[in-house]
């Protein structure tokens, strides 16, 4: 059965991948991806910012050592009691760093936060479930040394985009089952939630996108090699599995409706409704995966990131809400 995806915004067209030139992602092609973003990981973005300060801590991990990276505003960020931002970088389970796109955190950062970006182990060398421990570990440590950064522990908001959301949402439903103490909140920039691949919105965007339906199932087996789709899954691994979202924090979450994450994103939205957590969400007509990175003076770019910190300013000023327990 055919299923015609809805068209994809002007802006954004040049940033399709003509299907004859799409590589499998093999670990020869990973390897080859991950050198041609070093670019966007690298410590020039920070020092391209005169306002923004930078340093790093470790922690014990689970495989060795973790590397975390502390950044905040020069001028704007408070000494004490600041909101945190526990950020997981994107990159499919198989590339990036802590410094992937960073510099596009920091008008969240310039508002005062203190944000602090953590370096996991990434698939296929490092398959699940290496990276959601490794992530769990550095919100631990943040939590733990809150007092140090200047941060207030009541307010550290969880999050991440592509993978780094579906880690973050991983890591969300982790510390809420091992009884970490609570998040603020989390922000899911078009997540990648579902192992199994499914959705309308997979076939739709199967070959067609700058991140398709087949570089998704690839990447997911890699990092769940020889389960996935399987009832061995964990839901820390892959979020959409997750029947109870019961006792999480308030959530932000946005997608393009032009790409295969569209709907296990929505879904995930209206099961956190149906467990009594607030959530917003918004889908981006025409949006192709990573519309405000990588086409961020489109005027979907310009408008996802402008409502993306506009709810950061909301929730930071307003009263905590409660989650309300589900009645079923």
């Amino acid at each position: 059965m055919s299923f015609p995806g809805p068209p994809i915004d002007p802006e954004l067209v040049a940033l399709l991948e003509p299907v004859e030139s799409q590589e499998e992602f093999t670990l020869q092609s990973i390897i080859k991806r991950r050198k041609f973003v070093e670019p966007l990981c690298g410590i020039q973005q920070v020092h391209d910012d005169p306002d923004i300060s930078y340093e790093e801590a470790t922690t014990p991990g689970p495989g060795g050592e973790i590397i975390l990276s502390i950044l905040r505003s020069k001028t704007s960020t408070p000494e004490k009691n600041a909101p945190g931002i526990y950020l997981i970088h994107g990159g499919g389970m198989v590339l990036g760093t802590r410094l992937f796109l960073i510099n596009n955190m920091f008008p969240t950062i310039k508002i005062g936060a203190v944000l602090v970006s953590v370096e996991y182990r990434v698939a296929p060398e490092h398959p699940a479930p290496a990276a959601v421990e490794d992530c769990y570990t550095g919100l631990k440590w943040m939590f733990e040394n809150a007092i140090t950064l200047g941060v207030d522990a009541s307010k550290i908001i969880i999050s991440g985009g592509s993978a780094g959301g579906g880690l973050a949402a991983g890591v969300a439903l982790l510390n809420r089952d091992r009884k970490g103490p609570s998040l603020f909140a989390q922000v899911l920039v078009y997540p990648m939630l579902d192992d199994r691949c499914t959705s309308v919105s997979v076939k739709q965007f199967e070959t067609l996108g700058n991140w398709t339906g087949k570089a998704n199932v690839e990447c997911w087996n890699h990092y769940l090699p020889g389960i996935r789709g399987t009832d061995k899954v964990s839901i820390y691994d892959a979020p959409s599995r997750a029947q109870d979202l019961s006792g999480l924090p308030q959530t932000f979450i946005e997608v393009g409706a032009s790409e295969p994450f569209r709907d296990e994103d929505v879904a995930f939205a209206t099961k956190l409704w149906e467990h009594g957590v607030q959530a917003e969400l918004h889908v981006w007509p025409g949006g192709l995966h990573g519309y405000d990175v990588f086409a961020p003076n489109s005027k979907i770019g310009q408008s996802s990131k402008q409502t993306r910190l506009n709810w950061f300013k909301k929730i930071l000023a307003a009263p905590t809400v409660p989650s309300i327990p589900a009645v079923l």
